[in-house]
């Protein structure tokens, strides 16, 4: 089934009196379930298109379908609230709150959704335990690993079971072997049913996804499958073992 389908998309910022086109006339159709890397040069249109995808930036001009939605149609209202329920953004920069535990932040989607207190930090424990954290759900983000903030942004991104995991350079700020972990993170989601996207530079990265859509001078460059799809493993990630005592311990 498709979940996304791009048609004939272009964007062109204004710049002074001059035009630029970032985008000019990508088609894309991605299905529930696949595993999919946007790559391409700086310059390319990829951060435009993920901007789009993600309802974070409209289109100039084409359509744009999620779930047999038509998005292009929307008001600022509707996309917004389109965008907190449809697509789970896990950034490079990770955006945590500093002063707020992990499992504050992993709730704070449930919060603008309007989810009870109690709603919310179950919900937050069943991702933190996802992710292999469920022990940490005490500490604040200045406490745990790089690859551990990662691994809570990814919760937070899971808690409204979004039609989309859009990841943004999500191994960026990452050493290789954590950038493993992270991948063998999303390719378990993945197998699980999660749809995820994932823009990236980075060759090995690309390596890790089912499907590799190539963007250059704003247009599909390629699209092609990876029957050598690279399998990440990452050994010791989750703690399913604490998470009981914990939520016993905080609710």
């Amino acid at each position: 089934m498709t979940i996304l389908r791009l048609s004939d998309i272009s964007k062109t910022y204004k710049m002074g009196d001059l035009d630029f086109q970032a985008l000019k006339g990508v088609n894309l159709e991605i299905d529930a379930g696949e595993m999919v890397a946007l790559m391409g040069p700086s310059g390319s249109g990829k951060t435009t298109l993920m901007q789009i995808i993600g309802l974070l930036d409209r289109a100039s001009s084409g359509s744009y379908w999620l779930r047999g939605r038509d998005i292009t149609t929307l008001s600022e209202n509707e996309r917004s609230e389109a965008r907190n329920s449809e697509i789970g953004f896990v950034f490079q920069a990770f955006h945590l709150l500093s002063r707020q535990s992990i499992l504050e932040n992993v709730e704070v989607p449930l919060m603008y959704a309007g989810f009870t207190a109690k709603e919310r930090r179950e919900r937050a424990f069943a991702m933190l335990e996802k992710v292999g954290l469920a022990d940490k759900w005490r500490n604040l983000p200045t406490q745990i690993s790089g690859g551990q903030k990662q691994r809570v942004a990814v919760a937070r991104a899971l808690t409204m079971t979004p039609a989309i995991l859009l990841a943004d350079e999500p191994t960026g700020n990452l050493d290789s072997r954590t950038s493993i972990e992270i991948m063998a993170l999303f390719q378990e989601l993945n197998d699980e049913g999660t749809t995820v996207i994932i823009v990236t530079h980075e060759p090995d990265i690309g390596d890790h996804c089912k499907r590799v859509v190539r963007l250059r001078d704003g247009l599909n460059e390629s699209d092609r499958l990876n029957p050598n799809q690279h399998r990440a493993i990452a050994v010791g990630m989750n703690a399913p073992n604490a998470s009981a005592a914990l939520r016993g311990a905080a609710l």
